[in-house]
């Protein structure tokens, strides 16, 4: 598919703009795109500030103060907007266990005022991402991207005929990203000592910069509807230990509240909804306003399927992962 179906010409917004995923998706956008411009959305003014003195300071490059929980200053940051990405959040799992009426008001009060907002201002398209946690979940941050996964996609109910269509991207664990286990590792290794919390543990695994560029392409390909999973690999968390810290001791400190020994991207209720379309899983909403002609190309999953960092058929070995991490050793 084109480039000019996707980004290209277009008015393009990103909430959490000066966050990891924000900062790649825009590299990428202005370097390989010709964007009308693109909209930084975020709250804290410093980041802004550091992300226009570090090269993003590019003419079609717009910096907006604002928060998700304010629908009115969305509104107006919206005006005009052809593309949302909402890729703001609180995802930390501590912070979000301890502030449990914040992490409500921010991913499922704010993923509303997105919502309202793209519907007020005709914003053709919105992609909100999304988290392995989100699939069965067992802590609040799971359980608000659980229900802001729900309202992006019956959204689109609300849309009806307008222009609006709202779809969701689903992936594991960011390699490097703020909040990752990789840069306390790398901390820890100084100290001779790292600590894993169980040596079962695995989780699905995927490099910033891919995560971005599979967001893109989904833009370009959605209809409206869909949660669009990567295949991605797998890895155990004692060959990431390994691979950042081959030397050091590791101590075993039991799972932390609201953790998972392996984290699951497609639950078997979904398999249903779910077709298999070569390097990507497409979960269609189970609804009647849904057009099953949108996907024709890809096969449904079998019965049963599940989607989980365990079982999967794909492995990191520690060279691998090592590989992928290498920028960050350094």
């Amino acid at each position: 598919m084109s480039k000019e179906v996707g980004i290209t010409g277009k008015a393009v917004l990103v909430t959490g703009g000066t966050g990891s995923f924000g900062k790649k998706f825009v590299e990428i956008v202005l370097k390989e795109y010709s964007p009308k411009k693109v909209i930084i959305f975020s709250r804290d003014e410093l980041k802004q500030h550091e992300m226009r003195f570090s090269g993003f300071n590019c003419p079609n490059l717009r910096y907006f103060i604002g928060d998700v929980r304010d629908k009115d200053r969305l509104k107006r940051a919206m005006n005009g907007v052809d593309i949302v990405v909402h890729a703001a959040a609180l995802k930390q799992v501590p912070a979000c266990e301890y502030n449990p009426i914040e992490a409500v008001m921010t991913n499922v009060i704010g993923a509303k005022n997105i919502i309202d907002a793209a519907l007020d201002c005709g914003v053709p398209k919105v992609m909100a991402l999304s988290t392995d946690k989100a699939v069965n979940p067992v802590n609040l941050y799971g359980a608000t991207k659980l229900v802001a996964e729900k309202l992006f996609v019956q959204a689109n109910a609300y849309s009806g005929t307008d222009p609006t269509h709202f779809s969701c991207v689903r992936y594991g664990n960011v390699v490097g990203s703020r909040g990752s286990v990789i840069p306390l590792f790398l901390k820890q290794r100084t100290t001779g000592k790292i600590t894993v919390t169980d040596k079962r543990m695995t989780r699905f695994w995927i490099m910033l910069e891919q995560g971005v560029r599979f967001v893109i392409r989904c833009i370009e390909q959605m209809h409206g509807g869909e949660v669009f999973v990567p295949k991605i690999p797998s890895m155990n968390i004692v060959d990431l230990a390994e691979a950042v810290a081959p030397k050091s001791e590791v101590e075993y400190i039991g799972i932390r509240p609201g953790e998972k020994l392996h984290e699951v991207l497609i639950s078997e209720d979904e398999a249903r909804y779910v077709i298999d379309v070569g390097d990507m899983y497409v979960i269609q909403p189970a609804h009647p306003w849904w057009s099953t002609k949108n996907w024709t190309n890809g096969k449904p999953a079998p019965e049963g399927f599940r989607y989980a960092s365990n079982t999967n058929s794909r492995w990191l070995s520690v060279e691998e992962l090592r590989a992928m991490i290498k920028e960050l050793l350094q």
